[in-house]
C-alpha cells in the first residue's frame, strides 16, 4: 500500500530533478528558431513573465518593443502590429502586456532586462485606469506576477540600491511575495538593519538560488511549447496612404462598427453592457485619477528606464469622454491626471505623445477605455516619427482636410 502511494511521488521528484539538472544550453537548442518572431503578437503571459524570449527580442535590432496592457489585444487594420507589417516598416512591433499589467509589473519586467534595454528604443502605452486611488490591486497584480522576475530582483546587484529598496517595500504589500517565506525573507533583509533578519536571509539564500534556477528552467520549457499569435487583421488599403487618408479610413471603419449607441463604442461591446447602462449613469461622481499610489510605481519605472539607458516613447491615451461624462466622472478628475502624467514623463527627460485632447473624438476609442481605429492611426504616426528620430507631430490635418483625403 505504501509503495503504491509513494511510487508516483518518488517518480515525480526524480523527473523534476532530471528536468532541472539538464543543462540550459541543451534545452535552448530545442527551442524553435521562429519562437521569438511568433511571440511578437502572442501576448502570452508566459513570455512576458519570463526571460528567454525577451532577452532574444531585445538583442535583435529589428524589434520595437511595445509595452502596455489590455489595449494591445484590440486588433484592427490600424493596430501597430498590423499596420507596420502591411506597410513594410523596417521594424516589427513586439507586444508585451495584457489586462491588469500596470507600472509595478512592468517595473519587475524591466528590472529583469536592464542590460538589454541600454540604448534600446521602446514604446510604452499608459492607461488612465491604472491610476486608482489605491493603485494596482491583488486581482490585477497576481495573474501578471512573475516569480522568476521577483527572485531575480532579489539577487540583482546592478539596480540602484535605493530604487531597489523602494520597489521591494512596494512588492511586499502583495500576497504572492508576503506568502512566499523564502522570497519575503530575502526581501526583508534588503530593507532591514536587523542582524537576525539578515542571518535568516543568508540561511535561506541557497534555497532561493535553487528556486530561481527552477524558474529559469521552467521558462525555457514553456518557451519550447510557445503560444498562439493573435489573429491579424491585415488590409492592403493602409499601404501608400497619407496620414489624413488613414484617419479618414479609420473614421469609415469605426462608423461601420459603432452604430447602435452615441458613445462611439463598438456594437459588440455595447451589446454586452447595454442592460447595465441606465444603472451606471452618474455612478462616478466625485471620482478622480489625480491621486494614486500608481504615480509612485510609475516613477520607479521611469527611474529604472533612465538608469538602464533605455530610449522610451510614452503614449498617453485618453478616456472616452462621452462615456465618462455619462457616468459622472468629473472632467477635472481626468484633466489633473493628463497634466500630472505628462509632467512626470517630461521631468524624466522622455518624449510623450499626449492624446488627451481626443476624449470626444469619434472612433478614437474602441469602447469605454480602449484605444482603437483612429487612435491607432495617431499612435502609428507617433511611433514612426519616434523611430525615425523626428520631432513628434501629433496633429493629422484638419477635419476638412481629412474629409477630402480619400473617397470611401
Amino acid at each position: 500500500m505504501k509503495k503504491a502511494v509513494f511510487s508516483p511521488l518518488i517518480a515525480a521528484f526524480l523527473i523534476l530533478v532530471i528536468l532541472v539538472a539538464i543543462p540550459s544550453q541543451w534545452v535552448e537548442r530545442m527551442i524553435p528558431n521562429n519562437r521569438v518572431s511568433d511571440a511578437a503578437t502572442e501576448l502570452n503571459p508566459f513570455m512576458f513573465q519570463g526571460k528567454y524570449v525577451q532577452d532574444k527580442m531585445l538583442g535583435a535590432k529589428h524589434y520595437l518593443p511595445v509595452y502596455g496592457s489590455s489595449e494591445l489585444a484590440r486588433m484592427d487594420p490600424f493596430h501597430p502590429s498590423n499596420y507596420f507589417q502591411e506597410t513594410g516598416a523596417p521594424f516589427t512591433p513586439f507586444l508585451i502586456g495584457r489586462g491588469g499589467t500596470t507600472s509595478i509589473t512592468h517595473f519587475l519586467n524591466f528590472a529583469e532586462h536592464t542590460k538589454q534595454l541600454n540604448g534600446k528604443k521602446i514604446v510604452f502605452i499608459i492607461s488612465p485606469q491604472w491610476f486608482q486611488p489605491k493603485g494596482t490591486n491583488e486581482s490585477h497584480f497576481v495573474p501578471n506576477y512573475s516569480s522568476l522576475q521577483a527572485y531575480d530582483l532579489a539577487f540583482n546587484k546592478t539596480i540602484d540600491p535605493k530604487l531597489k529598496k523602494e520597489a521591494i517595500k512596494r512588492l511586499l504589500t502583495y500576497s504572492p511575495i508576503k506568502k512566499d517565506p523564502i522570497l519575503s525573507t530575502m526581501y526583508k533583509a534588503e530593507i532591514s538593519k536587523n542582524p537576525w533578519t539578515k542571518r535568516k536571509a543568508a540561511f535561506v539564500r541557497p534555497i532561493a538560488l535553487l528556486y530561481r534556477e527552477i524558474f529559469h528552467k521552467k521558462d525555457l520549457y514553456y518557451t519550447m511549447k510557445g503560444g498562439h499569435p493573435h489573429k491579424r487583421i491585415i488590409s492592403p488599403k493602409v499601404k501608400n496612404k497619407t496620414w489624413e487618408q488613414l484617419v479618414a479610413q479609420a473614421n469609415h471603419y469605426g462608423k461601420k462598427r459603432a452604430t447602435n449607441n452615441h458613445f462611439y463604442v463598438t456594437n459588440s461591446q455595447y451589446k454586452k453592457i447595454q442592460k447595465m447602462v441606465p444603472l451606471l449613469k452618474n455612478k462616478k461622481v466625485g471620482a478622480s485619477y489625480g491621486r494614486s499610489i500608481e504615480y509612485q510605481d510609475f516613477q520607479m519605472l521611469l527611474d529604472l528606464l533612465k538608469e538602464s539607458g533605455a530610449k522610451p516613447l510614452f503614449i498617453s491615451i485618453p478616456v472616452n469622454g462621452k462615456w465618462y461624462d455619462y457616468t459622472g466622472f468629473p472632467k477635472k478628475g481626468r484633466t489633473v491626471y493628463y497634466k500630472r502624467i505628462k509632467k512626470q514623463v517630461e521631468a524624466a527627460g522622455f518624449p510623450i505623445a499626449d492624446f488627451s485632447n481626443h476624449e470626444y473624438d469619434p472612433y478614437f476609442m474602441k469602447d469605454t477605455i480602449h484605444i482603437g481605429w483612429k487612435g491607432w492611426v495617431y499612435t502609428d504616426k507617433a511611433i514612426q516619427d519616434f523611430y525615425e528620430g523626428k520631432k513628434l507631430e501629433l496633429d493629422i490635418g484638419t477635419e476638412k482636410e481629412v474629409k477630402k483625403a480619400i473617397h470611401l
